[in-house]
């Protein structure tokens, strides 16, 4: 009797739970779906291919891209003729969104004048490949300019001297150029365009002149200016180099008495005349 009710109750909640899930996947089925609603899109103006700054942007450079409509970027272009007939002023890798801080002003052409900003100079200076850090030197580092050379006014006791006339001076291009040597054959000499101003450019050419150049390459985010010290040749080249001896025990240095000679004792005699004694003395030569 039992085990038959436990049998009756066991097929009740079967059929219980039958319909409990038939009624809840009837609600489900009941109940409209709510689409996700996608963010509009737009699109953007990209390069087409890398670009060098001073190129004139045209049609083939450029292409459009989707871009999510929400979330704008400062600056950027959605139609290709906003940006058609500008200098980039930077380089830029494909698929780079072309923004409005990376181009020069339409008026202000092609080529390296358009990345020159408005009160600032363009100076090349040949170098070679170890000046120029062994070739590493390219457009977009920052650079120190050394001189090295012998300035010939007695200040440095004709000395050569390393000084550091310009710090954290921006590369705007970095190439080669074709010049003749003594005998008149060609041969292709680096050439690196630096952007100064035009006190610094003064600078610059005077120290090319009178000097050696050399360029310390430095990293980008290091713009701190700390004015070295010039470098003589004779601190170099002390056994300290130009910093003073450490301090060590005192040592105490005596000097040997001068001893003054004496002259030998000079020679007596005694004359004697009759009666009469006399004493006469002569040097001992």
């Amino acid at each position: 009797m039992n085990r038959r009710r436990l049998l009756i109750g066991l097929a009740a909640a079967v059929v219980l739970a039958v319909l409990a899930s038939t009624f809840v996947y009837r609600q489900i089925r009941q109940t409209p779906v709510v689409q996700q609603q996608q963010a509009p899109s737009t699109q953007i103006v990209v390069a087409a291919a890398p670009l060098p700054l001073g190129t004139r942007l045209d049609a083939h450079d450029l292409r459009l891209v989707p871009w999510p409509g929400n979330e704008p970027v400062p600056g950027m272009f959605t139609r290709l003729q906003d940006a058609e007939g500008r200098a980039l002023i930077t380089n830029v890798v494909q698929n780079e969104p072309i923004l409005e801080s990376e181009l020069a002003p339409r008026e202000a052409g092609a080529g390296l004048p358009a990345t020159i900003p408005e009160g600032m100079r363009a100076e090349s200076v040949a170098v070679n490949q170890v000046v120029g850090v062994s070739g590493f030197v390219q457009a977009g580092n920052m650079v120190d300019v050394i001189a090295v050379g012998n300035p010939g006014n007695g200040e440095a006791g004709g000395q050569t001297l390393a000084k550091t006339v310009l710090e954290n001076v921006k590369v705007l291009a970095a190439g080669e150029q074709v010049t003749q040597d003594a005998q008149g054959k060609p041969h292709v000499v680096p050439v690196v365009t630096l952007l100064v101003s035009p006190e610094d450019a003064d600078k610059l050419a005077l120290a090319a002149a009178q000097a050696r150049i050399q360029l310390a390459l430095r990293n980008t985010i290091d713009t701190k200016i700390v004015h070295p010290p010039t470098v003589l040749q004779a601190q170099l080249m002390s056994p300290t180099g130009g910093a003073p001896m450490p301090a060590g025990p005192r040592r105490i240095i005596r000097r040997p008495r001068r001893v003054v000679p004496q002259a030998p004792p000079p020679y007596v005699v005694e004359v004697i005349s009759g009666s009469k004694r006399e004493t006469k003395t002569f040097p001992n030569h």
